[in-house]
């Protein structure tokens, strides 16, 4: 097996890890994930780890976040407020150069609310249709995520039907 077919495996598998703590709502997992100071050698004494090796964000319909502050609460805010995600992959395609990788796919979302009142059934199933693009860094400990960016794929139900001309008799 060559290094370069080994290197797209082992970004497969840390891509999948990244869903996979999202779905089981592990926050220690996802931040663990994700590219931090330490990765990078850094000694956060003597810098400040919020500009170290900034890692990025963009959930869709969100503005861009940047520092591991910032994304980190992003996601604490969106498992708190989910009581279940399920990802659907599709598309996805992994392209290694170096120590920096990139994967984009289809993210068939699958996703519930908590109920409407206490001690109802929960909230209603919604699908979502999101591409992404994931950017990784080979660290000593692994490929760590360097930048998650999401946006919605419109569907025809989505989009602004135009209106139709009138007939304008001649």
């Amino acid at each position: 097996m060559s290094a370069a077919h080994t290197d797209v495996e082992q970004v497969e598998l840390a891509n999948t890890a990244f869903y996979e703590a999202i779905e089981q709502g592990d926050f220690d997992e996802l931040s663990a994930l994700w590219l931090s100071p330490a990765d990078l050698g850094v000694d956060e004494t003597y810098h400040d780890p919020a500009e170290t090796g900034v890692i990025s964000c963009v959930h869709p319909g969100w503005p861009a976040l940047n520092g591991r502050g910032e994304v980190l609460r992003s996601y604490a805010l969106i498992m708190a407020n989910t009581d279940y995600i399920q990802f659907f992959l599709t598309d996805v395609h992994v392209s290694v150069t170096g120590d920096t990788a990139v994967v984009t796919c289809t993210e068939n979302i699958l996703s519930g609310g908590p109920p409407p009142e206490e001690g109802e059934d929960p909230g209603p199933l919604l699908g979502q249709l999101v591409v992404a693009t994931n950017v990784f860094r080979r660290t000593p400990s692994g490929w760590k995520m360097w930048s998650h960016h999401a946006s919605p794929v419109l569907t025809e139900s989505d989009e602004d039907e135009e209106p139709e001309e009138p007939d304008i008799p001649a």
